[in-house]
């Protein structure tokens, strides 16, 4: 059997590559390819439907975090592989929010694009550095409900702090939203990692996420 696998990319030359490398997996072949979201979309609708989807986020016309999005509302059964020059925790955070299952950049090596399809068939999720197996594995968990304040200890500012972190905000922008200084935000981060029980900012994300603090 093999699996099927979209292309979603504004760069030629980059989509070529990566389709020469899939159509020579074993497991895998490319179902076709899409200049950005819209046309993955229209493509979709004609019922040309693949396992995995691997999405660039900067596109024209409709991005990869709004294409990633709608997969997730319309077709929850096509895995998502963002795949992106940038490793900031906002691309990451963005992108998890909206279904991906798992984040790749574009200077990876071969061998780590063929794990990550497997893994993204195999264990339904990929992870790397940034997004470990447990938090990601925590995420696809069902979602329980807790009073942050009450079951976490969290104070109202660190509840706060917990639901700007979970959007695309800098922590400087964050700060200034707060009307906080940049040390009193990092103190506010410390408390909530204890608590939490987390170490990155993608895994305050991750359980907010799990817990229904933050609700997609």
């Amino acid at each position: 059997m093999k699996y099927k696998v979209a292309i979603v990319d504004d760069h030629a030359l980059i989509v070529n590559a990566l389709a020469e490398l899939i159509q020579k997996m074993d497991n895998y072949e490319v179902m076709f390819e899409a200049e950005n979201g819209t046309t993955l979309i229209q493509r979709i609708k004609k019922n040309s439907i693949p396992d995995i989807v691997l999405l660039d986020i900067n596109m024209p016309e409709m991005n990869g975090y709004e294409t990633a999005l709608w997969l997730k509302k319309n077709h929850p059964e096509i895995k998502v592989l963002a795949l992106s020059l940038y490793d900031k925790e906002e691309s990451i955070i963005g992108m998890l929010r909206n279904g991906a299952k798992g984040y790749l950049l574009k200077g990876c090596k071969p061998s780590e694009l063929k794990m990550a399809l497997d893994n993204i068939i195999n264990k339904g999720f990929y992870y790397t550095e940034f997004v470990t197996d447990k938090l990601i594995s925590k995420l696809i968990q069902t979602d329980k409900v807790v009073n942050p304040m009450k079951d976490l200890g969290l104070n109202p500012r660190e509840v706060e702090f917990v639901k700007y972190a979970c959007t695309e905000l800098s922590y400087q922008q964050i700060a200034d939203m707060m009307s906080c200084a940049y040390r009193t935000l990092e103190s506010y981060q410390e408390q909530v990692f204890s608590k939490m029980k987390v170490k990155t900012r993608v895994g305050i994300v991750v359980e907010a996420i799990r817990l229904g603090i933050v609700v997609l």
